[in-house]
């Protein structure tokens, strides 16, 4: 089960890594503009705001992976509960704000992760 859940929360870390270069690098590009479903005009009008939410995801990213690396028990599970329980927060505000799809793709599968790591809490410290 701890392979599992280091497998969701790199997958979880990596998707934060992704939506770093979507929201830096690619917001005023054709995938940046595809997946936002922006316009040329106010891609380039809020592209300062994109690169400092996509500076936010690319720490929570780092958060996930770093839990991965940490080799003391408590203070990686310590990461873990912080870092997914900010996915969780950020997810369903923005399900809230912008669009309900982001609750099925940040939210749901880091509370999925969440939970289970509780479950396995005491095998995994």
């Amino acid at each position: 089960m701890t392979i599992l859940i280091n497998v969701l929360i790199a997958s979880i870390g990596l998707l934060h890594f992704w939506f770093l270069t979507l929201e830096m690098f690619l917001w005023q590009k054709p995938i940046g503009l595809k997946t936002f479903r922006n316009s040329p005009e106010m891609a380039k009008s809020t592209a300062v705001l994109a690169a400092n939410q996509g500076l936010y995801n690319g720490f929570i990213g780092a958060g996930l992976i770093i839990s991965l690396i940490l080799t003391d028990g408590y203070t990686s599970s310590t990461f873990k509960i912080y870092f997914l329980s900010c996915v969780v927060v950020a997810g369903i505000f923005g399900a809230r704000t912008v669009s309900k799809k982001i609750f099925f793709m940040q939210a749901l599968p880091a509370m999925i992760t969440l939970m289970l790591f509780f479950l396995t809490l005491n095998n995994v410290t």
